[in-house]
């Protein structure tokens, strides 16, 4: 099996600094892209790729793609382990058909990160920041087949989602 790609960190510590600093950051007024650093932000939000596999572009066998997905699983389990050894037993968003936003009439944007992460997702695991307006949400995405399977970061405030009961 071809290794993940080597540009995103690949240990747990690694990506809980990036959740730790875009979680302390300030939100820019204006939405960004994403840059070289695989990190895009905007008003009241903060995305990031901690880890993503290879494409599937040449080959889409069941044992590759499966591979690579379970890899990244076992990335996601271990961070949530340590985020909710800090900050308790996440929340399961459903993002499709978007439970948990505001708004979910579908003729309604929704905000980010929820926007982005809706179109590459089915769900998130989120825990909600103590002492601060800001949710933390962790999930894998895959835009589109042929597009590798990304571990993803989304730190957003909390006017893009309701808190459950």
């Amino acid at each position: 099996m071809p290794p993940l790609q080597h540009r995103f960190p690949g240990h747990v510590a690694e990506q809980l600094s990036i959740i730790d600093r875009l979680s302390l950051r300030p939100f820019p007024g204006e939405e960004g892209r994403p840059g070289a650093s695989d990190r895009w932000s905007g008003p009241g939000f903060h995305l990031a790729v901690l880890r993503e596999s290879q494409d599937f572009w040449e080959d889409r066998s069941i044992e590759i793609v499966e591979a690579a997905e379970l890899e990244l699983e076992a990335d996601l389990a271990a961070l949530a382990g340590v985020l909710t050894a800090r900050w308790g037993v996440p929340a399961k968003v459903d993002l499709w058909p978007c439970a948990g936003v505001d708004d979910p009439d579908p003729s309604t944007p929704t905000r980010e990160p929820l926007g982005f992460l809706r179109g590459v997702a089915g769900s998130m695991q989120v825990w909600w920041l103590p002492n601060s307006d800001r949710w933390v949400g962790l999930a894998i995405g895959q835009a589109d087949p042929e597009w590798p399977f990304q571990l993803l970061a989304g730190i957003g405030d909390s006017a893009s989602l309701r808190r459950s009961p």
